[in-house]
């Protein structure tokens, strides 16, 4: 769910928040189904001209203190939903359960490689991104990043991911996006670009495929901010905040 936010609107300002040339989480790069291997390969070159051209090693990515881990997945959500929210954490091949949930809320840190396929960011093992996901998504968006943790740890090239992603999605053996799939992502200890940080608090809300036009997203003056995924069958809303999870507010 990591995002280019260079492609936001230099004019959106939202509650007295301006929003500008930030990066943060989200894709707002769509790459067409036709040319999904070709852009794969392109993202390949590219990575060449970037500071991070290949997957560091894995202990990079991993968090070696556990509760540390804990503690800043349940960051992405006032503390009234992630205190009882399941939590997973990233061992050396996937995610596994942490701690045990009874409110239907699941809060993970993403790893890099949930970015678009051509950010400069995909392999910065520096990358965390918290994030607590309702049922609703913890149900039809959390097994993508699962599989896609699993794949890249197992030594999968970017376009070996997008390939098995992509199959897996039209085969259904991962499920489209269920009505009402959203998450939180209000961690100030997130960090999600070597040029932003944390970025601001924000929703997302995630839907298989949508029109942005019917949210009213990326219109002059609107708060919604879209992302058309389409090698995904994926379209999420963005929905800044002016506060963090702790309560307080985003200056």
């Amino acid at each position: 769910m990591y995002v280019d936010i260079n492609l936001l609107p230099a004019w959106l300002d939202v509650g007295g928040i301006m929003l500008g040339n930030k990066t943060g989480l989200i894709a707002l790069k769509s790459i067409g189904m036709t040319f999904m291997l070709g852009a794969a390969w392109v993202a390949i070159a590219q990575d060449a001209k970037t500071p991070y051209p290949s997957m560091a090693p894995v202990d990079q990515y991993l968090m070696e203190d556990k509760s540390s881990e804990i503690a800043l997945a349940r960051s992405a959500a006032p503390e009234s939903i992630s205190r009882d929210a399941e939590v997973l954490g990233l061992e050396r091949h996937g995610y596994e359960t942490a701690v045990k949930g009874t409110n239907g809320f699941v809060c993970i840190v993403e790893r890099s490689w949930t970015a678009p396929l051509d950010d400069p960011n995909f392999w910065n093992p520096k990358l965390r991104g918290p994030l607590c996901l309702n049922a609703a998504a913890a149900r039809s968006y959390l097994p993508r990043t699962i599989k896609k943790t699993e794949l890249i740890l197992a030594g999968r090239t970017k376009a070996q991911m997008v390939e098995t992603i992509t199959a897996a999605i039209d085969k259904k053996e991962l499920p489209v996006m269920e009505p009402g799939a959203m998450c939180y992502m209000l961690s100030k200890q997130g960090y999600l670009s070597d040029q932003d940080g944390h970025w601001h608090p924000h929703l997302m809300f995630s839907v298989s495929q949508a029109d942005p036009a019917a949210w009213g997203a990326d219109l002059a003056g609107s708060p919604v901010i879209s992302s058309n995924d389409t090698w995904e069958h994926l379209t999420t809303f963005m929905v800044p905040v002016r506060r963090w999870s702790d309560g307080t507010p985003d200056l």
